[in-house]
């Protein structure tokens, strides 16, 4: 028996020297080998997961800057810096030292609008990022609690960046804690005590921003952190998605390795976006605290609204009347230790629309899973125009979020169009309710019809304008046919038919199968079936009135 040999191998510059001791026992080049191999799709949508992993370490530089100078404490304080409109102006300190950051410490005012700005993109491409994954099906088997993962990160961004605007302890930020409070406080029988104990007394207390403070820097970036972790390595332990194409399949990935193709390409992206929020901290104006003054209970002030991403329960709010029906929706009930108030005015708009939103997201892979009883695994995206249904429901619900979202201005409507609020909610309360069964069905129709106008084109080809005529005297118009790469991106793609109940071991449908088959015509009812290979021969037959003509290379290719 050998005895085993020991690599004589010596790298010939220090870098490579002290690259080599540290693989040597910590083993990191089988780990950059395995994964510098594995392979990437080449697509521009691929993109938004990486601009919300560059925007979170963004905020993490830019948050550690600030750090440096916050003080969260709501200590009284005067104040007397550089900006003189407000000096001399009681407020707390953490107002004080966020006044102290825009206009007296170098650079100040620039890495405050960085991070701020960071945090909107940081929001807007998990949520861009999710639609997309929604609307190609990429949510299926096998990455169903990637999908989960997804939308707690989502979830995340939204608490971690509420927690972040509300620490200056400004006008604007005070007042979207009070309704912060006023939810909470509408919870029955627990709400007036967590609200207690989360501001430690009566509203505002002494501690909410130390207590914010903590979260918005440590617990929420950490469990930020965790779920991009696990994200990241789900995406390397399942294959990764690619759109539909000759050549691609379920079994595998059509692409460029990660090093040092992407890996160069993602460096370049990185500062891309960096520099990109750069721009847009140094020349547009996001937050300007020292306009709306330091937090007081008594003024409201009009024409507020929080950001985007938490706009959408305001406008909830805004929308839910005090009274239905000629029923009041606030109730005292007397309880043996006393009266509490239940306002359902302020709970339901706050609790349900969110609830109905993450409870169809996070459910929806089994939703969808369970009205196709399809298990098996997939890696090749749906055009969303060849999954109608699905592509109608998101767009139902996005409606439904946009209308919520331009509740919450329904005061700048009215006055920038110089109409009655009353109208303006009315209008909005109606759109609340048809505004996403009318997205729906258009969605559908609009789909269907592009599924059409693609088995059209695949099996007659292109329309060219060039008239001619044939030989027994009719005009005809010249078709130019597709090339078989386009062509299979309209014809490559399954349409599921409905499905009857199926019955169970003793010959019985259930009343659960006999649901499911009722959803099942509702998702599939619709359909437009692929054109079949017998189908294209046939159509491809008729020559003299199907021209075979060389397709010119500036058209437009078939998008996804």
């Amino acid at each position: 028996m050998s005895a085993a040999t020991e690599s004589t191998y010596t790298p010939a510059t220090a870098t490579g020297r002290i690259t080599n001791f540290v693989d040597e026992r910590v083993g990191g080049s089988g780990i950059l080998r395995e994964f510098g191999r594995k392979v990437f799709p080449d697509h521009w949508s691929f993109m938004f997961g990486e601009v919300a992993l560059y925007t979170f370490v963004i905020l993490l530089l830019s948050g550690t800057f600030l750090t440096f100078f916050f003080d969260p404490s709501m200590a009284e304080s005067t104040y007397n810096g550089s900006y003189v409109p407000l000096k001399g102006v009681d407020m707390s300190v953490a107002m004080n030292s966020t006044l102290n950051i825009s206009f007296d410490v170098r650079g100040g005012l620039f890495m405050r609008q960085v991070h701020h700005w960071s945090a909107l993109l940081f929001t807007a491409s998990i949520a861009v990022h999710m639609l997309r994954v929604f609307f190609t099906g990429a949510f299926r088997k096998p990455r169903e609690l990637n999908w989960v993962v997804g939308g707690v990160l989502l979830i995340l961004s939204l608490a971690d960046g509420f927690t972040g605007y509300s620490l200056p302890d400004d006008l604007l930020s005070g007042n979207g804690l009070r309704i912060i409070q006023g939810v909470i406080s509408s919870i029955p029988v627990i709400g007036t005590y967590i609200s207690f104990f989360l501001f430690g007394g009566e509203f505002p207390g002494t501690a909410i921003i130390g207590r914010l403070y903590v979260l918005h820097i440590l617990l929420v970036p950490a469990m930020i952190l965790l779920m991009i972790a696990i994200h990241l390595f789900m995406v390397v332990v399942h294959k990764h998605t690619q759109y539909p194409g000759p050549g691609r399949n379920d079994r595998n990935v059509v692409g460029y390795p990660l090093g040092p193709v992407y890996a160069a390409k993602a460096g370049g992206f990185f500062f891309i976006i960096f520099g990109v929020i750069a721009l847009m901290a140094a020349f547009f104006t996001i937050n300007p605290i020292w306009n709306y003054g330091p937090y007081d209970p008594s003024p409201i002030s009009a024409g507020t609204q929080p950001d985007w991403y938490i706009g959408w329960v305001d406008g909830a709010l805004r929308l839910m009347p005090g009274w239905l029906l000629g029923i009041p929706l606030e109730w005292n009930i007397p309880l043996p230790w006393g009266v509490n108030t239940l306002s359902l005015n302020v709970l339901l708009p706050a609790l349900v629309p969110a609830g109905i939103v993450f409870t169809v997201l996070f459910a929806y892979p089994w939703i969808e899973r369970w009205v196709t009883k399809d298990d098996r695994e997939h890696h090749v995206l749906d055009r969303p125009r060849n999954a109608p249904t699905r592509t109608a429901i998101g767009m139902a619900g996005f409606t439904f979020y946009c209308v919520l979202w331009a509740a919450a201005s329904s005061d700048l409507i009215a006055t920038h169009f110089h109409v009655s609020l009353n109208d303006v909610i009315y209008w909005l309360r109606a759109l609340f309710f048809i505004g996403p069964i009318i997205a729906f069905t258009v969605t559908k129709r609009i789909a269907l019809a592009l599924q059409r106008k693609d088995r059209e084109i695949a099996l007659h080809g292109r329309e060219t304008g060039r008239i001619v005529r044939l030989p027994h005297g009719e005009y005809q118009e010249v078709h130019a046919q597709l090339d078989d790469y386009k062509r299979y991106k309209l014809v490559g793609y399954e349409s599921p038919e409905p499905s009857d109940g199926v019955p169970n071991g003793n010959g019985v449908v259930t009343k659960q199968e006999r649901r499911r088959a009722i959803i099942s015509r509702l998702f599939f009812e619709d359909r437009v079936a692929p054109a079949t290979p017998a189908e294209l021969e046939a159509a491809h037959a008729h020559a003299p009135v199907h021209e075979q003509i060389e397709e010119p290379e500036r058209l437009k290719e078939v998008s996804h």
